[in-house]
C-alpha cells in the first residue's frame, strides 16, 4: 500500500541550532530558494531574533523553540510543524556545542564528552525519531546532519575528544539511517562545512556561506541523489 504524502507546496525545512552561525546562514538560503523555512534555537526568544534579522533581508522563517537534548521539547516542536505544515521535507541536524581543544583523549573529562553526545548525537538521533513521521509524509524527505572531518577515521588524530567522538558517532547514524530509510525515498547525508568562520569555529576560517552552501547542497538534492554519504562543498570525503 502507497504511504499517503503531503499535498504539494514549498519545501518545507527545519534547521536546528539556526539562530547564529552556519545554522543561520542555513536558512537564509534556503529561503532565498523558495523553502518554507523554520529556523529553531534553544530559546523561542533567539529564533526570534534571529528570524527577524532574516526578515530584514526580505527572508520569510519560521522562528521555533526546539532544543535538541530535550525530548519534551523535540516532541513539542514535531507536533507545532504537524499542525502548521502537515509535513517535513527537509531536517538539518546542525545544533552543536563543545569543540574542546584544551582535552586530550588519555585525560579528557568524561562528564564534558557526556555533555558534549547530548547535543551532537543523542539531538540529532532523537529529533530523527519525532520528525520521522512528517518526513516520511514528504515522499522525498532529506536529513543533512551538519559533521566535520574531524570525524573522519582516516586522518584521525589526537586532539578535541569530546568533539571529534560525538561526531563520529553522528557520521555512524548517518550510514544506518541512510540504509534503513532508502524504502522512505529519504535521502540521508553529512555534511562537512570546513573550518568556518563562526564563534566554534573562531576567526580565520572560511566565509559561513561557502561552508553553509555544502549543506544546501544536500538538502536539495535530486530524487535520485546519493544517500548515506560524507560531502564537503559537494564533493566526497573519507569515512
Amino acid at each position: 500500500m502507497t504511504r499517503p504524502t503531503a499535498e504539494p507546496g514549498p519545501t518545507v525545512s527545519l534547521v536546528t541550532g539556526a539562530n547564529r552561525g552556519i545554522g543561520h546562514e542555513v536558512c537564509r538560503l534556503l529561503a532565498a530558494h523558495g523553502h518554507t523555512v523554520v529556523l529553531t534555537a534553544r530559546s523561542l526568544a533567539h529564533a526570534e531574533e534571529a528570524a527577524e534579522q532574516l526578515g530584514r533581508d526580505g527572508s520569510l522563517v519560521h522562528p521555533l523553540r526546539l532544543d535538541v537534548r530535550d525530548p519534551d521539547s523535540v516532541t513539542a516542536a514535531a507536533r507545532d510543524v504537524a499542525e502548521r505544515f502537515g509535513r517535513l521535507d527537509v531536517l538539518v541536524n546542525n545544533a552543536a556545542i563543545t569543540y574542546d581543544t584544551w582535552q586530550r583523549a588519555a585525560t579528557a573529562d568524561l562528564g564534558v564528552v557526556a555533555e558534549a553526545a547530548e547535543t551532537n548525537l543523542y539531538g540529532p538521533w532523537r529529533t530523527v525519531q519525532a520528525f520521522l513521521p512528517l518526513l516520511r509524509r514528504s515522499g522525498h524527505g532529506r536529513i543533512v546532519n551538519v559533521s566535520s572531518e574531524a570525524a573522519s577515521l582516516a586522518g584521525m588524530g589526537g586532539g578535541t575528544p569530546a568533539y571529534t567522538v560525538t561526531k563520529t558517532g553522528l557520521n555512524a547514524l548517518t550510514r544506518m539511517l541512510a540504509d534503513e530509510l532508502r524504502g522512505d525515498r529519504i535521502l540521508v547525508n553529512a555534511v562537512c562545512p570546513g573550518w568556518v568562520a563562526t564563534d566554534m569555529g573562531g576567526p580565520g576560517g572560511r566565509p559561513v556561506r561557502e561552508g553553509a552552501a555544502g549543506v544546501v547542497w544536500a538538502a536539495e538534492l535530486p530524487d535520485d541523489g546519493p544517500t548515506g554519504g560524507f560531502y564537503r562543498d559537494g564533493r566526497p570525503l573519507p569515512w
